[in-house]
């Protein structure tokens, strides 16, 4: 287990760094004039030799590549003299447009987006898993149409069509939940969860209704398994069978796409936030692409990246737990 979390660990470091290398790539080498592009649509001359001084554009590629990824983990001084700029760990780089830190906004925003991926996670799991159990242990019949219908029928509505749908039915006509506002969990944890509960539904309708399909096959494929028909000859109970042998095995291809949703959706979910007024890293990106503010999209799309390979690893991990016959 530990020689495999090792080799596992070197591997993420390797696709951090090769992420990093592409995003430089994008950012630092492919433009005509980076600091330019860094600088965003309003940037006075000033400014701009300020960038250029910050980017270290004088020097060579290694070396600008170098700067970049030690700043990453121990934190850098970009510029010298009159255009010196500190950044601290972890330096993703610097906002010209917000005139703060990249990794600052991130940090900022974070909570917003953290609140967000995981409220709507443990509705579309609950309601997912549930409807493609039920389906998958009430094969073609009425009940595993119905539901599988009502799935497809909400996987085919985009996002922005089920948020108007909401905001217009459970805020304007009926007035049972308020406005979405953020409000901290810390200062108050039912405003935090009364406020999100509508952008959850907007997201979890969409992924529970792609979770129930993927759950279903996996369960009627595991259901049809040697063992679970050894485990009803031994006469254990419904929910046994089910639950222990059947749900377990299932689950695996389950958390592999969970893994990568949660991880795609912890770096801001751009729609919902959009639609929503939410200030979390989905609605920072937006903002960043609007303006042209290079450096906060190269910093969302790393932290993206992080997230997403991070996850995976904490799913594989999950994979021995869920499923007795995985062994590392």
């Amino acid at each position: 287990m530990i020689l495999y979390l090792s080799r596992r660990l070197l591997g993420v470091l390797g696709v951090l760094i090769a992420i990093a290398a592409v995003t430089f790539t994008i950012f630092y080498v492919l433009p005509s004039d980076p600091a330019a592009a860094a600088c965003g649509k309003s940037c006075s001359a000033d400014r701009l030799e300020a960038i250029r001084a910050h980017m270290g554009l004088d020097d060579p590629l290694w070396r600008q590549f170098a700067d970049f990824v030690t700043g990453i983990f121990t934190g850098r001084t970009m510029g010298s003299g009159q255009y010196a700029l500190h950044c601290d760990f972890p330096c993703l780089g610097y906002s010209y447009e917000n005139s703060e830190g990249v990794w600052d906004l991130l940090v900022d925003r974070l909570p917003v987006s953290a609140s967000l991926a995981l409220g709507a996670a443990v509705i579309w799991l609950l309601l997912g898993l549930s409807a493609g159990v039920t389906a998958a242990l009430h094969k073609d019949t009425l009940t595993d149409r119905a539901l599988m219908v009502g799935a497809v029928a909400a996987a085919s509505l985009p996002v922005y069509f089920t948020s108007v749908l909401l905001i217009f039915g459970l805020i304007r006509v009926t007035g049972l939940l308020p406005y979405p506002q953020y409000v901290p969990f810390g200062s108050d944890p039912l405003s935090w969860a009364s406020n999100l509960l509508l952008p959850w539904l907007a997201l979890a309708i969409l992924y529970a209704a792609m979770y129930a399909r993927q759950s279903r096959s996996s369960m009627i494929e595991s259901m049809a398994e040697p063992y679970i028909r050894t485990a009803r000859a031994k006469g254990l109970p419904r929910r046994t069978v089910v639950v222990k042998h059947g749900l377990r095995a299932g689950m695996t291809p389950i958390l592999t796409i969970f893994g990568m949703d949660l991880g795609g959706l912890l770096a801001g979910a751009v729609i919902t936030e959009s639609i929503f007024g939410l200030p979390g890293i989905g609605r920072l990106f937006y903002g960043a692409l609007s303006t042209g503010d290079q450096p906060v999209i190269l910093g969302v799309t790393l932290l993206a990246a992080t997230f997403i390979v991070v996850a995976n690893l904490a799913v594989d991990l999950l994979y021995a737990v869920v499923d007795p016959r995985v062994r590392y």
